[in-house]
């Protein structure tokens, strides 16, 4: 090893102790600097958007994962025999991908141990590549796009069911439930918007419905009146649209100053209560969707639900899932008896850790096996859970994606 400075070659005996008190202190756990003579601290990084439109979602994420810490810091944990104290590292990625790629660098140089981000898939995508390539674990708690997970990085895994599932239960819930037979699709042009619009209308197409037009926003866009007079013109029973809160909740009111009567439909990302603000009386009798099941039929959601409203108010969307993320790298952590990315990275991959939300376990590409779909439909500013086909008694508010084996179905 060379040190460079004005006097930048060491000569000597004492120049080879230095040398090798530098090497030594670079390799291994005593090394490491999460490690100490007597404890261990344990930095988890925790990314969304805190700052713009959908800042009302990244603090929920944000929450989540900082109850989950204080909640892991309260259990004496050990590794290794040593006490182990959790600290929370959160950043802003603005829903930004360059910005995101920029923060994640920033986690990976201030030593965090794993990772519970991104919020959108945008930024989840991108950013996993750094991660990965420093072999640091990373769950995202509410990215939704299959690419995320099929990269092939084996450091990536989510805790909620993808676009490919999501959109399936989307495509048969409009054909068969909303009983839609031609369609207009709209998406906001990101990786979560088109992917998850894409996705459904496969799975609509495939149910026998036509598409009749699909259009294209982007995720800045507040005037939807060109894109809504096209499809006026066409009257479809239904329009999805993919993309956000900040987007969904203005259009279906400009829809329906327009008098168009059309059936609405979008996925998790308008599913919140900011849509609702946005949407007002419009929203009245629209549908939505969000994967993983009403928070009042999680496994542990009503405790939660008291423990997180106690502390910060209400509840977006995505907090309990962000809390499992952080739950599910301690897991993993404690199997391994180490908080070391390398040591506890294989534990992640076989782990049956039972979460809030659902038993966390993960199919071969890192996604969420078993992940279920709830589709909701809005009364009175209420979400209320889509139970059933009336005609058919199926079971298309809820449906899994994969079966027992992780298999796509």
């Amino acid at each position: 090893m060379r040190l460079v400075g004005k006097s930048s070659i060491l000569t000597g005996s004492a120049g080879l102790v230095l040398a090798i008190l530098v090497l030594s202190g670079c390799s291994g756990e005593e090394g490491d600097s999460r490690h100490s003579a007597d404890h261990w601290d344990v930095k988890i990084g925790s990314v969304a958007p805190l700052s713009g439109p959908q800042s009302h979602l990244g603090a929920d994420n944000e929450n989540g994962a900082r109850l989950a810490i204080d909640d892991a810091n309260t259990q004496d944990i050990r590794l290794g025999g040593k006490p182990v104290h959790f600290e929370l590292l959160s950043e802003d990625d603005a829903v930004d991908p360059r910005t995101a790629t920029i923060v994640a660098q920033k986690l990976v140089d201030d030593g965090v141990n794993g990772v519970v981000g991104h919020l959108n898939s945008g930024t989840t995508i991108p950013a996993a590549r750094i991660y990965a390539d420093e072999g640091i674990p990373q769950i995202s708690p509410s990215a939704t796009n299959p690419k995320y997970t099929h990269q092939g990085f084996p450091t990536a895994f989510r805790v909620m069911a993808n676009d490919e599932q999501q959109g399936q239960v989307l495509g048969q819930f409009a054909v068969h439930v909303a009983d839609a037979r031609t369609m207009a699709v709209i998406d906001d042009a990101t990786a979560y918007g088109q992917g998850l619009a894409n996705e459904f209308e496969k799975a609509a197409s495939r149910q026998g419905a036509r598409v009749l037009l699909h259009e294209h926003t982007d995720d800045h866009s507040t005037d939807f009146s060109a894109i809504l007079t096209r499809i006026k013109a066409r009257q479809p029973d239904l329009i999805f649209f993919g993309g956000m809160d900040a987007q969904s909740g203005p259009m279906l009111k400009q829809l329906r100053e327009l008098d168009l009567k059309s059936v609405f439909l979008t996925g998790d990302g308008g599913c919140s209560k900011e849509f609702f603000e946005l949407a007002g009386e419009a929203s009245e009798g629209s549908f939505c969707s969000l994967p993983g099941l009403p928070l009042e039929e999680m496994p542990k959601g009503r405790d939660f639900k008291h423990r997180f409203e106690a502390r910060f108010g209400a509840i977006q969307d995505y907090a309990p899932y962000s809390y499992d993320a952080v739950g599910a790298l301690i897991a993993a952590m404690k199997k391994a008896d180490s908080p070391l990315p390398e040591r506890y990275l294989p534990y992640l991959k076989t782990l049956e850790y039972p979460g809030v939300t659902a038993l966390i376990r993960f199919d071969v590409h890192g996604d969420l096996a078993g992940g279920a779909v709830t589709v909701y439909r809005w009364h009175q500013g209420i979400r209320v859970p889509v139970r059933e086909d009336a005609s058919t008694g199926s079971q298309l508010g809820i449906r899994s994606g994969v079966d027992k084996n992780g298999a796509g179905k």
